[in-house]
């Protein structure tokens, strides 16, 4: 089995594997997992720091994103798609499948969203019901100060939609003194639970907003407003996957014995890979605003992605992550976020990739195993 070191899903800690082979109980019908779910849910908020309301729901982390634009948007609703990576512009397509109007908000991939330059446009037009934004938005690696956008957003009574499925837990993000109404998660990248759970923190004026809608939520599965009173009721709208929902609490529980030295490790572990990286004459795809939870490097001239995927994982067993939509060919992918974010993890998928590249022709400037742990030091 190879080594995973890709952008996510990420390594899986044992406690983590084993708490998803305790026997099940029966979710939709033992009131002690109604309790085990709440308690767990409001675990996620203190989390986060956070009195909005945790909910977890049973699919992969784009289910957030969906569920998000599902549950608010109403048809002709205009919402502001905030664009600076592909996640960020794959929003507009869940607001148009509902019926909405999105209005791209278009600016660099390679720079986080500047906040004076929406501030600009804003002034000019904002009526909008919601916007949406990305955390971390994964394929470029990029990192967007969520909280101060949504605040801005907030000025003008426009609620904020966030994805931080690759951010969460390995990014800190000042939840308290943000104004995001959902902020979408998901279990397999910085908790480094399997893949299979959304996350979902969600503000009273997001109910509201769902609440008071003029037409039905046109979705059943992607429909956040049929879970508000799931414990007042003792029912879910559907069989919770329970094994994967012990999963995540034991990954919540190990986040949270360590949350003092999560983040400070996540961004010492990100500075020294891009260090190395640099030094040894890689390009890094970014120009500003590098996530501490992945790094992303341009392929150099003269050898293709898929070379260096394959020749990692044939020689060294370490899997690391290709790209898709505009970044496909162009760029590959090292996760050092959750379980990947350990210092001799980082060092020996550097090793790996530098012996790839070497044996691919590519000259690299510096031992980057030993300029990491260096800058470690």
């Amino acid at each position: 089995m190879y080594k995973i070191m890709t952008a996510g899903p990420t390594q899986v800690r044992e406690n983590v594997r084993m708490a998803r082979s305790l026997p099940c109980t029966n979710p939709d019908l033992d009131p002690a997992f109604f309790d085990y779910y709440k308690e767990t849910c409001q675990l996620l908020s203190e989390a986060l720091h956070t009195k909005n309301r945790a909910l977890i729901l049973g699919g992969e982390g784009i289910l957030g994103l969906e569920a998000a634009c599902a549950s608010l948007t109403e048809p002709g609703d205009r919402v502001l798609v905030i664009d600076n990576g592909i996640f960020g512009k794959g929003f507009a397509d869940f607001v148009k499948i509902y019926g909405g109007q999105p209005v791209m908000y278009t600016s660099d991939y390679r720079n986080p969203v500047n906040l004076e330059e929406i501030k600009a446009f804003l002034a000019n037009d904002h009526d909008f019901k919601y916007a949406t934004v990305v955390h971390c938005d994964t394929p470029s690696g990029v990192i967007n100060d969520v909280p101060a956008i949504s605040r801005l957003l907030d000025s003008y009574g426009i609620m904020t939609v966030a994805d931080s499925v690759a951010g969460i837990f390995g990014e800190p993000l000042d939840v308290a003194n943000s104004k995001i109404d959902i902020l979408c998660g998901g279990s397999q990248k910085a908790l480094s639970a399997p893949p299979g759970l959304t996350m979902l923190w969600v503000s009273d004026r997001a109910f509201e907003a769902m609440a008071d809608r003029k037409t039905p939520i046109a979705s059943f599965y992607a429909n956040i407003l049929i879970f508000r009173d799931y414990y007042e009721k003792q029912e879910f709208p559907y069989t919770m996957p329970i094994s994967d929902i012990t999963g995540l609490r034991t990954a919540l529980d190990n986040f949270m014995k360590e949350e003092e030295t999560i983040y400070e490790r996540h961004g010492r572990v990100a500075a020294a890979a891009r260090k190395a990286l640099t030094a040894g004459g890689l390009k890094l795809y970014l120009e500003s605003g590098y996530s501490n939870t992945v790094t992303v490097l341009e392929v150099p001239e003269g050898v293709t992605d898929k070379q260096i995927l394959e020749g990692m994982e044939k020689d060294y067993n370490i899997m690391i992550s290709g790209c898709f939509d505009v970044l496909a060919g162009k760029v590959v992918r090292i996760g050092h976020m959750g379980e990947n974010a350990y210092p001799e993890k980082v060092a020996e998928t550097l090793a790996a990739l530098q012996g790839t590249l070497e044996k691919l022709g590519i000259a690299v400037s510096c031992n980057m195993e030993d300029v990491f742990n260096g800058a470690l030091a």
